[in-house]
């Protein structure tokens, strides 16, 4: 057994009791081959039920932030993720693009499967924000099919400034992968990029039935008062 299964086969039944989930959709997650996962951001625990949820092995990237490890929640956490295959990036500038795209180009070309968030952070507000092109770049470079994922209560177990996770009932639900053909051969183009971004953040919004706002949510961030 891998060490992702080991993990797992521990990981996945005390998250379903501390957290019971609804799974749905789970067949559209291709059995073999490149495939990117793209969801919604609604809290620091996303990519846990995510790992749980997926039949296959998930890698993500995260921000080294994630993995301090100053308090004993936090340990259990950063184990926790550590387990299910979260990657930390240097997020300093000059730092975190290429090694992010080195890495996620690394997964898709193993024939791994790669999830993100293409909001790049998480909802200020639980509405469903700009997605970043970097999405649209990975996808048409690799061939490899996007499937949308939407979760649903992640956001009242661990929001943002909490310390210690509550328990809630969660949703994860995957969805059919998007139709990039239109834009099939166009990754070094710039608005064919924004448009297949666009298409694939849509597929998320009908899955989620959240808001779609045409903002990046780090600029809305950046406007609201410090500490909240």
């Amino acid at each position: 057994m891998s060490l992702y299964g080991a993990a797992k086969v521990v990981i996945a039944p005390t998250a379903r009791l501390a957290w019971p989930q609804r799974v749905e959709g789970v067949h559209h997650v291709p059995r073999l081959g490149p495939v990117i996962l793209a969801a919604n951001h609604l809290a620091l625990i996303d990519p846990l039920f995510i790992g749980v949820a997926c039949p296959r092995p998930v890698r993500f990237i995260a921000k080294q932030e994630l993995f301090d490890e100053g308090t004993l929640p936090r340990r259990l956490f950063t184990r926790a993720l550590r387990g299910i295959g979260q990657l930390s990036v240097d997020r300093r500038p000059g730092q975190s693009a290429q090694e992010a795209m080195d890495s996620s180009l690394k997964v898709l070309r193993e024939g791994e499967v790669f999830g993100i968030f293409p909001e790049g952070t998480r909802s200020p507000d639980g509405r469903l924000y700009k997605g970043q092109t970097g999405l649209a770049w990975l996808a048409l470079t690799t061939g490899a099919p996007v499937v949308p994922v939407a979760l649903a209560g992640t956001d009242r177990i661990l929001p943002a400034g909490r310390r210690v996770p509550s328990f809630n009932r969660v949703g994860v639900r995957f969805g059919e992968p998007v139709d990039l053909s239109a834009w099939e051969g166009q990754a070094h183009r710039a608005r064919p990029r924004r448009e297949a971004t666009d298409a694939i953040m849509a597929a998320i919004a009908k899955l989620s039935g959240q808001e779609q706002v045409p903002r990046f949510a780090s600029s809305v961030k950046a406007e609201l008062p410090q500490g909240r």
